[in-house]
């Protein structure tokens, strides 16, 4: 079951998209893939759900109050580097394409509104295109190991905060404590 977070300002757009993504088949080279789907009307609560949970795809709406997509995308990234990102406007603004590309390393700008086969399209494309990328640095890894370049200790750290984000992290207080609640 793959993970998808949809992150729009707009109900409507989160409506159809869940509709969409939970009666369309999700297939690419005739894998399917299996969704479930979590939706945000606001960037910073997809980004604290982010925080705790694994996500395997984001599809972010452009323009959002507060925090457009690009900006959400970019610290989206730091939190899961491996997700896949996919930006959803109705602006085709060559800058924010631009900028979405290399400040956020999007794999897809669509435009809105999308067409239904192509979006899910899309997100299957972008999923397989993952799965690969995953297996490359699974095989690097594995060859960094038994060449001494990684620990096997390291290689179980990176594992465990792909499946549970921020399980690896601990905040230290100035005093030297620990801090299990951040507010």
């Amino acid at each position: 079951m793959y993970r998808i977070m949809l992150v729009d300002d707009e109900e409507n757009i989160l409506n159809a998209l869940r509709r969409l993504l939970i009666v369309t088949p999700c297939v690419c080279d005739g894998i399917e893939y299996k969704l479930r789907v979590d939706s945000f009307s606001s960037a910073d609560e997809a980004l604290q759900f982010a925080r705790h949970n694994a996500v395997d795809l984001v599809l972010s709406d452009y323009r959002m109050p507060r925090k457009d997509g690009v900006a959400f995308l970019r610290e989206f990234k730091e939190i899961q580097p491996n997700a896949a990102r996919l930006i959803l406007s109705g602006y085709a603004d060559l800058n924010a394409v631009i900028g979405a590309i290399n400040e956020a390393q999007i794999y897809r700008f669509i435009n809105k509104p999308w067409n239904d086969y192509e979006l899910v399209s899309n997100i299957a494309q972008a999923l397989a295109h993952r799965d690969l990328a995953l297996e490359n640095q699974r095989l690097a890894d594995q060859a960094r190991v038994e060449n001494g370049a990684m620990t096997p200790q390291e290689l179980e750290r990176k594992r465990l905060e792909e499946q549970e984000p921020g399980i690896t992290r601990v905040n230290w207080g100035p005093d030297g404590s620990v801090i299990f609640d951040d507010e």
